[in-house]
């Protein structure tokens, strides 16, 4: 007598075989298939306890590297000192405003974890109709915040 699990093996080999004379022979004549890398893995069952440990560990690794990549408080409180002392005259009413020149000064001194938020994509995006070629402080500051 077989068992359940050699049963289910004898008949996917029987469905594949029988799919494959369906279709009319080999897997796939498309060799490209063989290079696309698997992006989906199932959960662990509940009885695979290394598999969740593990799934545990990495997620709390993960979210640990990110938390690290967080600006604090007082890297906060520095970008906004920085930004506010490079601000580029004339106001418009009550927003402060910066150049791309000096964005790029503050970008240098902010330090490592800002350096992603001074690029000229990010100043281009936040760039609106300023006849002097300027960003809100308020605005790029609240992006970072919200971004970062």
């Amino acid at each position: 007598k077989k068992s359940e699990q050699e049963l289910k093996d004898e008949e996917m080999e029987l469905f594949t075989k029988y799919y494959m004379e369906w279709k009319g022979g080999k897997k796939s004549d498309n060799i490209s298939y063989a290079n696309i890398p698997r992006f989906y893995y199932r959960l662990p069952a509940e009885d695979e306890v290394l598999l969740q440990k593990l799934r545990e560990e990495s997620r709390a690794v993960f979210l640990q590297r990110k938390s690290r990549e967080l600006l604090d408080n007082e890297e906060l409180q520095n970008l906004w000192f920085l930004l506010d002392k490079h601000q580029t005259s004339p106001m418009i009413g009550e927003e402060a405003m910066i150049n791309y020149e000096n964005f790029l000064q503050v970008g240098e001194k902010a330090g490592p974890k800002c350096k992603q938020f001074f690029t000229a994509k990010i100043f281009a995006k936040l760039l609106h109709n300023d006849p002097c070629g300027r960003i809100s402080i308020m605005q790029f500051f609240n992006y970072v915040m919200r971004k970062g």
